[in-house]
């Protein structure tokens, strides 16, 4: 089990995202026709908002917003559908909801718009790679970033899915990853790093990422994990993605165990519970070593 470190991340005209002392849960919400994980559920923005809504009463800490599906095989959205999902959404959810919103999206043009309209963290799924100048965006913003690691397009999932050591590996690219959100002005502060499981990874590639969670802690910034009905769960099952809960707790517990600050995830009550037991578990393991050292000085 890793210790986790306190962060409080800024987020523009907000309280800041304090992070470790309990994990926090991001309920997603897929404003998309073709999601591999709800089919559509929440295409219509009413949907979608009251959705959304009925997250936060159920535990969600962040809400994050989408309007592309970036499943294996998926072909990118313009600019312009996708900011026609996502900005009906956003409207309708600013002033209802006081949980931080966040943006799915690694368009320059849509995270604009999200930011404009009350969005505080930008959830890059390329990690700055299709199209770096966010970086000067939410630099520009003070937004927060989530970067995670990926390699490649969603049409070419797995070209790239070749790795000698995962962990390390994901460690050392998103390293340069920080590296480049800095250079472009974004705060350090305002970093979250996401090691991308099932994003140019097979599923044994994400089994080794997720088991590698704790390998993040070197980057000194907060993580996010989002297992949450992924294809690699299934991975040796005839159970489809909306099967997976049992699956996608499992996951998340190994997540919590290993460090991460943030999950990300369908079921925002049922998993809530899931993290707050883990957190349990991880409080008592700190109060016993605390007491051992106490008795050993």
């Amino acid at each position: 089990m890793i210790r986790r470190r306190r962060y409080a991340v800024p987020l523009p005209g907000a309280a800041p995202l304090q992070l470790g002392d309990r994990t926090l849960v991001m309920g997603i919400v897929n404003v998309t026709p073709d999601s591999f994980s709800d089919g559509g559920l929440c295409f219509d923005p009413g949907r979608a908002v009251a959705h959304a809504l009925q997250m936060e009463a159920a535990g969600a800490d962040v809400l994050d917003v989408g309007g592309e599906s970036t499943r294996p095989g998926a072909a990118a959205l313009s600019d312009d559908e996708e900011l026609a999902r996502v900005v009906p959404v956003l409207r309708g959810l600013m002033g209802q909801v006081g949980a931080p919103v966040s943006i799915d999206t690694y368009k320059v043009r849509v995270a604009q718009a999200a930011l404009d309209l009350g969005a505080t963290i930008v959830n890059d799924v390329s990690g700055l790679l299709y199209e770096p100048e966010l970086a000067e965006v939410v630099a520009s913003r003070g937004a927060a970033l989530v970067l995670m690691h990926n390699r490649g397009r969603s049409l070419e999932m797995y070209r790239d899915a070749e790795y000698a050591d995962v962990g390390r590996e994901v460690v050392a690219e998103l390293a340069d990853l920080i590296a480049v959100a800095v250079d472009s002005g974004v705060g350090r502060s305002r970093i979250i790093v996401d090691p991308g499981l099932g994003f140019a990874k097979r599923a044994e590639h994400s089994y080794e990422a997720l088991a590698s969670v704790g390998e993040l802690v070197s980057l000194d910034r907060p993580i996010l994990v989002g297992p949450s009905r992924k294809s690699f769960l299934a991975a040796g099952n005839d159970a489809g993605p909306t099967e997976c809960e049992w699956e996608t707790a499992a996951a998340v517990t190994a997540a919590v165990l290993e460090g991460a600050h943030i999950v990300r995830v369908h079921q925002v009550a049922e998993l809530a519970r899931v993290v707050r037991v883990v957190d349990r578990i991880l409080a008592r393991r700190s109060a016993t070593d605390a007491a051992r050292k106490r008795a050993a000085s």
